[in-house]
């Protein structure tokens, strides 16, 4: 029972794009689970405690340790299941349905984990990772109805882990207990300064959010600061101003990269930076920005 139940998550809906896989005509109508069907069941496995979706062989230690997991998945029946199991396992949920709306919440806030959907409206999980991979290491585990190899390669590329739908919901919460162990000891042994200092008298304080040149500290608005701080955090990688626009303003449409020229010359001429000679900020024609400063 708790095999067949559990290998339906992910094929309550199907989406344009991804792969799925589909039972012979002659079983459709017998296999057809709707949306209210499984959610009703795994609420009533909860209300008994039947262990139809919940009851774990896994021991996960979330009910002690309350990690703060990020959730991006549009299908609302699997994110309904995914976030009521692992919020039964005492982890902290912050559910989005759309790609810009889980980066939005990533940047508002401090995760252990994120699991992201391939396909989502807005921004596509590949993108979402790239954008978390700029500011995090954070563990992020990719949820996809695609199966092949050359898929999860890809997928790969910006998640640390793949797991293909339909997915045991057993199996998920043992890869989110092993990747939450290993993020632990990762960040003990991490060691974060609050202040970083470059050649030419900048130094910019990643707590306190401030930035100084020559010891006076720059009234930078908060879209200058944040174009800094994600070049700054990524030395010498090309941005263009589609990547910058799509991740500091946090738009899927890039019709108006002329505000990001904008408030690049506003940040270069605070910086006391020359675009010819530039000591931070350097133009790479026809691609966009990098970041070129020199640690002290």
């Amino acid at each position: 029972m708790e095999k067949k139940a559990t290998e339906r998550l992910g094929r309550t809906t199907e989406r344009k794009g991804e792969a799925t896989e589909r039972p012979s005509q002659t079983t459709d109508k017998k296999r057809e689970v709707t949306e209210k069907q499984i959610y009703g069941n795994y609420k009533e496995s909860v209300k008994f405690r039947k262990n139809v979706f919940l009851h774990s062989k896994v021991s996960s230690g979330g009910k002690q340790m309350k990690e703060k997991l990020l959730l991006i998945e549009d299908d609302t029946a699997i994110g309904r299941i995914v976030k009521d199991t692992l919020e039964q396992e005492g982890y902290q949920i912050t559910w989005a349905t759309t790609g810009l709306e889980g980066l939005a919440d990533f940047q508002a806030d401090t995760f252990d984990l994120v699991l992201v959907d391939w396909m989502l409206p807005e921004m596509d999980g590949l993108t979402v990772c790239q954008n978390i991979r700029w500011e995090s290491d954070v563990p992020i585990l990719m949820m996809s109805a695609r199966k092949e190899e050359a898929d999860k390669v890809e997928g790969l590329q910006g998640a640390d882990d793949y797991i293909a739908k339909p997915f045991s919901l057993e199996e998920l919460k043992a890869r989110v207990a092993s990747h939450l162990r290993r993020w632990k000891r990762y960040t003990k042994k991490e060691i974060t300064e609050d202040v970083t200092s470059f050649v030419h008298g900048l130094k910019i304080d990643w707590q306190k959010e401030t930035v100084r040149l020559e010891d006076k500290e720059l009234a930078l608005t908060q879209k200058e600061f944040a174009l800094l701080k994600l070049l700054a955090k990524n030395p010498s990688q090309t941005f263009s101003k589609e990547e910058l626009y799509q991740h500091i303003w946090q738009q899927a449409s890039v019709d108006d990269t002329h505000t990001v020229t904008v408030h690049i010359k506003a940040l270069r001429e605070k910086l006391k930076d020359p675009v010819k000679s530039p000591y931070y900020i350097q133009t790479v024609w026809g691609k966009g920005y990098r970041f070129i400063g020199e640690l002290l």
